[in-house]
């Protein structure tokens, strides 16, 4: 089983909440599916950490890591994976688009437009009681 990481990022305003979701690029597995941003845990490292390092990889943002919001078991034809997400927030930059085909800020009523990877699927149905 691969322990994954990813983040749970909020841009809260007066009139709505909206996350942040980002599309895989064209060229990897479950290519084109909307995720949260993330990752697997290296040796050695803490699951935040490892968050902290694959949001600067993927959008080139500093996160700060908060609590967890859910943890979910999915099995892939191809991998087994544990995903932690934890709800963050950026402390210092914009995402960037540096690793994904696209990336987009959502509402939850939003969530039915988008075609998501099968593992956050238990997540985004809490996420729609929102």
């Amino acid at each position: 089983m691969v322990e994954v990481v990813a983040a749970l990022i909020w841009e809260r305003n007066k009139n709505e909440n909206k996350f942040l979701i980002c599309q895989r690029p064209a060229n990897k597995a479950r290519a084109l599916l909307w995720e949260f941003v993330g990752g697997k845990v290296e040796k050695g490292e803490t699951k935040q950490q490892a968050l902290i390092r694959e949001c600067k990889e993927e959008l080139n943002i500093t996160l700060s890591v908060g609590d967890v919001f859910m943890e979910v078991t999915h099995e892939y034809p191809d991998i087994t994976v544990h995903l932690t997400l934890f709800n963050a927030t950026i402390l210092e930059g914009t995402p960037q688009k540096l690793e994904h085909n696209d990336i987009k800020w959502i509402t939850p009523s939003e969530i039915p437009n988008y075609d998501f990877c099968p593992a956050d699927v238990e997540i985004l149905e809490k996420l729609l009681k929102f």
